[in-house]
């Protein structure tokens, strides 16, 4: 039998173990500590719905014909959603430069996308780490049931998936914490908060409505919003390509840079 050529790889064309162990890494990295990812979201879109409900919601009307508590709650869960995906990539990748350990996570024979993948793969867990209890939460306190299961799903794991490859650029970009914290700060939440979370965009000027539609962030809380009210300001397939598209784009980025090493290797 030939003797394999130095650097082949004997395990085929994608080393599904090595993905695998990397994703349930980055699974175990949020769920040991949950009371940090899990329970301080949970608080945080809480105070969100009552804070908004106390201030705004009783002299407020219906939102797209459906009561304005119960048109922000979506959103909020979505946002939470995007933040703490992004979080889990952009934090792990931080982390792992700052401590000298990043070479445990390059050195084994994992190509590039399959270390962005696996790191992905984590972000969509702990997205969806939170969407369920939030959702459990709207069932039981404000009687919302999803109107369309499948559309929420697909985007709650599609827009996980967008802001865990986000993240995985953030985190390489990144050189210290408090650089990782000016991305988070001036790019992640000021897409979330302009996305339609807590207002419908047919309510603003129309030039800032049309750059809200430039913002892929938009289609992620306007689709989950679709997929729990029955109701958006786009149509929930455009909301899905874009989301699609972008995700596809910035996992190429994320890959890119994972590729030639940059600012992974010394």
């Amino acid at each position: 039998m030939a003797r394999a050529d130095m650097g082949q790889r004997r395990f085929g064309r994608v080393n599904w173990l090595g993905l695998y162990t990397l994703a349930i890494r980055e699974i175990q990295r949020f769920t040991a500590i949950w009371m940090q990812t899990l329970i301080a979201p949970l608080v945080t879109a809480g105070l969100f719905l009552v804070i908004f409900t106390i201030a705004i919601g009783p002299t407020r009307g219906d939102v797209m014909g459906v009561a304005f508590t119960t048109f922000i709650a979506p959103g909020l869960m979505m946002m939470t959603v995007i933040q703490n995906s992004f979080a889990n990539t952009s934090s792990s990748l931080i982390g792992s430069k700052v401590q000298g350990n990043i070479v445990d996570t390059l050195m084994p024979p994992l190509s590039p996308l399959e270390i962005v993948l696996g790191y992905v793969v984590g972000g969509i867990g702990r997205g969806l780490f939170v969407a369920l209890p939030i959702a459990i939460g709207l069932w039981l306190f404000l009687g919302i049931v999803p109107q369309n299961p499948a559309m929420a799903l697909a985007f709650v794991v599609l827009g996980s998936a967008m802001m865990g490859a986000l993240g995985v650029v953030g985190g390489i970009i990144a050189q210290k914490f408090d650089q990782m914290a000016a991305i988070t700060n001036f790019l992640v939440t000021p897409l979330a908060f302009l996305s339609g979370t807590f207002y419908s965009v047919e309510a603003l000027p129309p030039g800032l409505r049309e750059i809200t539609h430039v913002n892929p962030v938009f289609y992620i809380i306007d689709g989950g919003r679709r997929g729990v009210l029955g109701v958006s300001d786009s149509s929930p397939w455009l909301g899905l390509a874009v989301v699609a598209v972008t995700t596809i784009v910035v996992t190429y980025v994320a890959w890119s840079m994972v590729r030639r090493g940059y600012r992974l290797k010394a």
